[in-house]
């Protein structure tokens, strides 16, 4: 079993204190990604860790673990190349794409290299369309590629090299990759150096510019202020909001009531569960009917079997059949002959209706 580094274990308690106390287990999904970063996958040893930091079970860490796809839960290559083979990408080529990189490196879909270079997957959608068909390099994108172009980069990767995704910054490992979903910056010189936006997006921008659309009151040259600078004006603009409040209005007195009954909140304000637990075992707080504004629901009397019996019966005769041509529902006959033996046993005994098995025989 892993044995994590102190590292990760204070930047464990650095993600665990940017929530409340009371919500820490918000926590659990970037420490997940906190434990990949260092594994490579979410382990078992990852799982058991972020169930003691948090106090969790070790169930309730790994329900979430195994519901979202970016959790890896076996050993993962450095580089997940991912190809759409959704409907869009597919018609576009992404199939062709994903079956000439299984070939060229001989894995098929969540498997890895024997190097431990790359782990290749098909996506179901990768919400990049317009720039069909499209391939990600640890959620990086590869635009417009095809069989030749994802085979070149998939083999710069295993040579060593990093080659420039179309969109974004450039390619990190997935331990890198992992590292920053925690919370953390990359730390690698020039790591945001490069990368630029896809013209496709830009294409609304392009036709505001060319039309001369704005936002009214926007100045596109605004400089972008630090945390501190924007902590420092909200705290302003808050405090002025405080004050511009007019004092609140004295809440008016109550009208007295003729009723004897305290005043409690009407029951109409708690979920069914509790209104009717109290309703039937009710205490010293449980509203009484006469209290003002309550609605205390009742239970009614049960049906006798032969109104059950014209209910069913004007039920089934209100459905069609179904398509293999037998009725619709229960077998009407097995529930007609255990009615006729409850009568029976009720008229006998001179008590409630017995409980009647398919077979005649009492339960």
């Amino acid at each position: 079993m892993s044995v994590f580094t102190e590292e990760t274990r204070a930047r464990a308690r650095e993600i665990i204190a940017r929530y409340p106390a009371d919500r820490s287990r918000s926590a659990l999904l970037p420490l997940l990604h906190l434990v990949q970063s260092e594994e490579g996958y979410v382990s078992p040893a990852g799982v058991e860790f972020c169930a003691e930091v948090l106090g969790l079970n070790k169930a309730q860490v790994g329900a979430v673990a195994t519901f979202y796809t970016m959790y890896k839960r076996k050993p993962t290559g450095d580089y997940l190349v991912s190809v759409c083979t959704n409907t869009m990408c597919n018609v576009l080529g992404g199939q062709e794409v994903y079956d000439t990189l299984a070939e060229h490196l001989g894995v098929g879909h969540d498997e890895t290299t024997g190097d431990g270079k790359i782990t290749l997957e098909h996506a179901e959608c990768l919400a990049a369309c317009d720039y069909g068909p499209v391939m990600t390099v640890n959620y990086d994108f590869f635009d417009n590629v095809d069989a030749q172009t994802a085979v070149g980069v998939v083999d710069e990767l295993r040579a060593g090299g990093r080659p420039m995704p179309t969109r974004g910054a450039r390619l990190c490992t997935l331990k890198e990759m992992a590292i920053q979903l925690a919370g953390f910056a990359d730390e690698r010189e020039g790591a945001v150096a490069d990368g630029g936006p896809g013209e496709p997006s830009l294409r609304g921008l392009r036709l505001a510019e060319q039309h001369g659309i704005s936002v009214p009151g926007y100045d596109p040259n605004t400089p972008i202020r630090s945390k501190a600078e924007a902590d420092k004006a909200a705290a302003e603009a808050k405090a002025k909001a405080e004050a511009a409040k007019p004092a609140p209005a004295p809440e008016p007195a109550k009208a007295a009531s003729g009723s004897t009954a305290p005043d409690v909140k009407a029951p109409d304000a708690k979920s069914p569960q509790v209104r009717t637990a109290e309703t039937r075992q009710p205490d010293a707080g449980t509203a009484v009917p006469d209290a003002p504004g309550t609605k205390v629901p009742t239970d009614g009397a049960p049906p006798a079997p032969r109104d059950a019996q014209a209910a069913e019966a004007a039920g089934a005769a209100a459905n069609p059949p179904a398509g293999d041509a037998k009725p619709a529902g229960d077998d009407a006959g097995a529930q007609q002959r255990n009615l006729k033996e409850a009568e029976a046993g009720a008229g006998a005994n001179g008590a409630g209706p017995a409980v009647a098995s398919e077979t005649g025989g009492q339960k």
